[in-house]
């Protein structure tokens, strides 16, 4: 008889396990996806201010970071959420927001579709989706999205996320929040985002509107935490343009007034005498401020020349490291640098 030739062992397996593996702008792909741009973002942060995050990322890695930052944000935002559902069931609560709800516009409404509805194969027609009726579902998953909107920048290495609605949750808690979860090893260390900066307030590179917000916060802040500090108060100052130049900002246009944009310099000024005018016998101190002003230039695409957005946050000791350069904090300690 003849020998049976060994069968050569199946291949099916070790392209199953190739399949398996993940690229690492992949492995959050099951769980979210990547939101669309917000094309209204530059006409809105024209006019409004907005609060949010600025994220930090390796170049090109923006897309794996994005989903990162996403479901580290809704983490802390859906509990944010949840304590404000539960007390919004509070009886006291409950009953005044079903009165105001429950309107005769609503009811004639109900009333018209559910009439049609019956008088049509005898109550066995589904309510179409853009009816009265489907309008409490869509509220619902209104509510359940999420809050961020994601903006287009012109730089690599950076996302940009702004709160979308009125209700906007205290962006410096909620990244308080991630540092204390990292430090205590709950949170899961991020592989793409180094730092995520909590963005209070924007406006344009204007001395004036920097001024007034830079008061607003600091006199926040010494309302909420100013009172346990020492004095003189320690204070420090950030400025960042992320390789945007000074002929960038000004831009070409001819309408824009060079004076009334701000340098590096003068914004210093500006808001050292904002900070002086709220704390009168605060003190710069680089090495260990108690408190510190960081004015973040944001490189938003599709904002004209000459008027260049920025991020205002007043933020205390605990977020901001001095070393080799007073910014955010990083999310995980890098190793080469203190190396």
């Amino acid at each position: 008889m003849a020998e049976l030739e060994p069968s050569e062992p199946p291949k099916t397996n070790q392209n199953t396990q190739k399949d398996n593996e993940m690229k690492p702008w992949e492995q959050h792909s099951a769980v979210i996806s990547i939101p669309r741009y917000d094309y209204k973002a530059p006409n809105s942060l024209l006019h409004h201010s907005f609060s949010g995050f600025l994220v930090t990322c390796p170049i090109k890695r923006e897309k794996s970071a994005t989903k990162e930052a996403i479901s580290i944000l809704d983490k802390y935002l859906r509990a944010i959420n949840t304590c404000d559902s539960v007390a919004e069931e509070h009886p006291q609560n409950i009953i005044p927001k079903r009165r105001k709800v429950v309107t005769t516009e609503t009811e004639e409404c109900i009333n018209d579709t559910e009439n049609k509805t019956l008088n049509e194969n005898n109550g066995a027609r589904e309510v179409p989706e853009g009816s009265c009726l489907s309008t409490p579902s869509s509220d619902t998953n209104t509510e359940t999205s999420n809050p961020l909107s994601l903006v287009k920048l012109t730089r690599s290495g950076l996302l940009l996320f702004t709160f979308s609605n009125d209700r906007c949750p205290d962006a410096v808690d909620i990244v308080s929040n991630i540092m204390q979860s990292l430090d205590s090893g709950s949170l899961k260390a991020p592989l793409w985002c180094h730092r995520i900066l909590p963005i209070q307030t924007t406006c344009i590179l204007h001395e004036k509107e920097i001024g007034t917000l830079v008061s607003k916060l600091v006199a926040e802040f010494m309302n909420n935490q100013g009172k346990e500090l020492a004095r003189p108060i320690k204070f420090a100052v950030g400025y960042n343009r992320r390789g945007i130049e000074e002929t960038e900002l000004k831009g070409t246009n001819s309408n824009s007034n060079p004076v009334a944009l701000l340098d590096r310099n003068k914004c210093f000024e500006v808001v050292a005498a904002a900070v002086k005018s709220i704390v009168s016998d605060s003190v710069v101190d680089l090495k260990c401020p108690e408190l510190t002003v960081l004015i973040e230039v944001l490189p938003v695409s599709g904002i004209p020349n000459g008027s260049p957005i920025v991020a205002v946050s007043v933020l205390p000791q605990k977020l901001i490291m001095t070393k080799p350069r007073l910014c955010i904090k990083a999310l995980v300690p890098d190793v080469k640098s203190k190396k």
